[in-house]
């Protein structure tokens, strides 16, 4: 859209900027919306605090201590996850305090009980402002459409009863009265939802510093994921070299000697264990390329990630379509570990599932990567079973990406990646 000459005067940015103020307001008005469950929840909670309070000062509310705090941290956490949608994440704090004294000294649930009694009446009192001045600008606007359907002495105007309308004139009054109603609504509804907020994200979110030490622990736990993927890849590697291409070459080596020494003896028969020495060279050499495209497929460097998913697909004994739309490349240790989740997946699908059909997709969305491997087996798939899901989520958190597993009995199955990529 062509941005507006100054010079040509303002009444194009006038109306993009009432436009754009009237979906700040509908954004506003949602929030507010879907902040009254949780203000109506943080007064039931508050009410529960304050009773088991008194009820623990007379001596008998400390066996309800736990069932209340339980309570407050759920309410708690689905207002940190109503604002995390609005807005920056609020990371929920840690275990709930198991009774009446670590309560007393936890400092995230002395926050949560100020956000109850303030969102719980503060809050209550601003989400149903914040709603009837919107809903009120609909009505008295919409009002000359339908005030003929009320009876005659009901026709008032919801600007609590200033007038009796008799006539049309009257409701396009009532009309104009809707439109101030509106700028009204404009003006203070998106400042309104910002206050309604403002207690949650001041007394929810962790406390100075938490978000670093939060940081931390996460990356600490990455980088030991990290470790144990890369200790993991390196047995495999190690076994793979030792159980199959050492043997092989060993085989090979036995079966030179034995045909040097058949041509002293017995020049016929050389040829045939010349011709065992050769099939032994070869499976070896097959399964030497085996290890290395398990280190780094050639076709990743080659061509793409979703040829390399082709290829897959190709010799997956369960009939597999790729869906991929990638169309910027990765980072090649990302592309890598998104065919090393797909490879994992379609073995355990070929080797598990009985399914008869599989699906693999790939997208990329602005700086992460997301990989689908669905199929319509038996489902049930345990992380526990050692079928190679943990492994799965373990390369994958070791990239700071995400994994989730849904197989109910009896399927569908569907395992879902995501994975940093970058800009």
């Amino acid at each position: 859209m062509p941005i507006p000459d100054p010079a040509a005067g303002r009444g194009p940015v006038r109306r993009w900027d009432v436009v754009a103020r009237a979906r700040l307001t509908l954004d506003a008005f949602e929030h507010l919306a879907g902040g009254l469950g949780t203000t109506l929840l943080a007064l039931l909670a508050f009410l529960m605090v304050a009773a088991t309070a008194l009820a623990c000062l007379i001596g008998v509310g400390v066996p309800l201590v736990p069932a209340a705090l339980r309570g407050l941290r759920s309410v708690a956490n689905r207002e940190r996850a109503r604002l995390s949608r609005w807005g920056p994440e609020i990371i929920e704090p840690g275990p709930v305090p198991p009774g009446l004294r670590s309560a007393l000294t936890d400092p995230a649930t002395r926050r949560e009980v100020g956000w109850v009694a303030v969102h719980g009446t503060l809050g209550l009192v601003l989400t149903l402002v914040g709603l009837t001045l919107p809903l009120s600008a609909v009505t008295n606007l919409t009002f000359p459409l339908w005030w003929r359907l009320l009876p005659p002495e009901e026709a008032a105007t919801s600007a609590m009863g200033l007038w009796i309308v008799r006539d049309l004139p009257g409701a396009l009054g009532v009309g104009l009265l809707g439109l101030g109603w509106a700028v009204i609504a404009m003006i203070l509804t998106p400042g309104i939802a910002r206050l309604q907020a403002w207690p949650g994200r001041r007394l929810l979110g962790p406390e100075p510093g938490g978000d670093l030490l939060l940081r931390v622990a996460q990356l600490t736990a990455t980088r030991a994921a990290a470790l144990d993927a890369h200790a993991a890849e390196l047995r495999r590697i190690e076994r793979s070299l030792h159980d199959g291409t050492q043997n092989r070459i060993v085989a090979v080596s036995v079966l030179l000697g034995a045909a040097r020494r058949a041509l002293a003896r017995d020049p016929a028969s050389a040829g045939e264990i010349l011709e065992r020495a050769q099939d032994a060279a070869e499976q070896a050499l097959a399964e030497l390329r085996g290890v290395i495209r398990g280190i780094l497929p050639p076709v990743l460097t080659d061509r793409s990630l979703a040829d390399a998913l082709t290829g897959l697909a190709a010799a997956c004994p369960v009939p597999c379509r790729i869906d991929a739309d990638i169309p910027v490349r990765c980072a090649a240790s990302v592309e890598a570990t998104a065919y090393f989740v797909a490879a994992e997946a379609l073995t355990n699908i070929a080797r598990h599932s009985r399914a008869r059909h599989a699906t693999v997709s790939v997208r990329r969305d602005e700086d992460r990567l997301h990989l689908q491997i669905t199929d319509d087996g038996d489902g049930g798939a345990d992380e526990r079973t050692g079928s190679g899901l943990v492994g799965i989520r373990r390369r994958t958190e070791a990239h700071d990406g995400t994994f989730m597993l849904t197989s109910p009995p009896g399927g569908p199955t569907t395992l879902t990646v995501s994975l940093p990529c970058g800009s």
